[in-house]
């Protein structure tokens, strides 16, 4: 059995994270590897319902993704977690709780991520319409030395996706693409 791992996605909201785990995900599951991903909207609906967005609240989902990442690690699953996950304690202690650990930090600007934002989110947080909104009124602590990092705003969504697959290539967490079988496949959507 391959060792599981987790990839912990982290960034603002609209920096990437989910398109960016969900390009990622098809990509190992081409190459045969066992793969699922925690979106952290996805896990607000079916795991923490109910949760509001106070600090607690939030580091209580983010440990329960963390958990859920941390079972399917230890069974040699690849654990791909996509949350703005906004605190560095919370992020640091799931690390510590998981082991096999790799934080992707999104990065991406709030002056970007207000001009490609088609709910306009941004735009009412900035007026201070939405309150505890993170990045803006709310904190955001960035990673200070993540394994991986990758700019949103500066790279395609293939780049970022071709650094990550690098990386994880480049430590041995997941085997080379065959240059045959995967020639022109990865990153192409």
């Amino acid at each position: 059995m391959r060792k599981g791992f987790t990839l912990w996605f982290t960034g603002l909201s609209g920096a990437g994270k989910s398109t960016l785990s969900n390009h990622l995900a098809a990509e190992l599951r081409q190459r045969g590897l066992n793969v699922e991903i925690l979106d952290g909207d996805e896990v607000r609906t079916n795991l923490s319902k109910g949760l509001g967005f106070s600090k607690e609240d939030r580091d209580t989902n983010i440990k329960r993704i963390g958990y859920v990442c941390k079972l399917l690690t230890r069974n040699g699953v690849i654990a791909i977690s996509a949350a703005i996950s906004p605190y560095k304690e919370i992020r640091d202690y799931n690390r510590e709780q998981i082991g096999n650990f790799i934080e992707v930090y999104v990065q991406c600007s709030i002056e970007a991520l207000t001009r490609r934002d088609v709910k306009g989110l941004y735009k009412k947080a900035l007026a201070g319409e939405i309150k505890n909104f993170t990045g803006v009124s709310d904190p955001y602590e960035a990673p200070v030395s993540p394994e991986i990092t990758v700019d949103s705003e500066r790279q395609s969504e293939q780049e970022s996706l071709r650094s990550i697959l690098s990386y994880l290539e480049q430590h041995n967490w997941i085997p080379a693409a065959s240059v045959t079988a995967h020639a022109g496949k990865c990153c192409s959507t």
